[in-house]
């Protein structure tokens, strides 16, 4: 029977720097509407936050004296946690569809690559086009160039070639990003 370890505990480089946790000789403080009220001691600065009923926080340790404000640290969090939640909203994942096919391909099956490789680029995300080869055909690495040459034309109107066809190992690769 294996004992389960204590759980941890935060260290005090974890705590946000609020009220008691302050240790700093000198503090800048800024009231709740944004007025400075002087250079004076965490615990004076203290006071005064506790009789509005808020919190002393740390904004900026670099500065000289370092810089705290009186306010509800509860709303304070909770408001970057937001920005945050927005944020990660907002962007965009960009990923990575691959097209593959041999240089002996028949146009039908060609064709059929060209539409996959429209679709993703329109979906937004980069198309790698691989044509691999088996045993000797890596002598024909000249075809497979021409034909990805060839895609690139096709998707033209809908993507830019990012990395030129390349050859690697048994493999030639072509990246196509969407246009923008």
């Amino acid at each position: 029977m294996t004992a389960t370890p204590p759980p941890r505990r935060p260290t005090n480089r974890t705590l946000p720097n609020i009220n008691e946790r302050i240790r700093f000789p000198k503090v800048r403080l800024i009231d709740v509407d944004g007025t400075q009220l002087g250079i004076m001691s965490p615990r004076e600065a203290l006071v005064l936050a506790q009789e509005r009923e808020l919190d002393l926080v740390v904004i900026s340790e670099k500065a000289d004296p370092p810089v705290c404000r009186i306010m509800d640290y509860g709303k304070y969090k909770f408001q970057q946690e937001k920005k945050a939640r927005e944020a990660k909203k907002k962007q965009q994942t960009v990923e990575v569809k691959e097209v593959k096919m041999r240089y002996k391909i028949d146009e039908h099956d060609y064709q059929v690559r060209v539409n996959q490789a429209k679709r993703f680029l329109k979906d937004g995300d980069k198309v790698k086009a691989t044509i691999t080869f088996r045993g000797r055909e890596s002598q024909h690495s000249e075809l497979a160039e021409d034909l990805l040459k060839r895609l690139a034309t096709d998707l033209q109107d809908v993507g830019e070639v990012q990395q030129l066809p390349q050859k690697e190992g048994r493999n030639m690769i072509m990246i196509v990003i969407p246009k923008k």
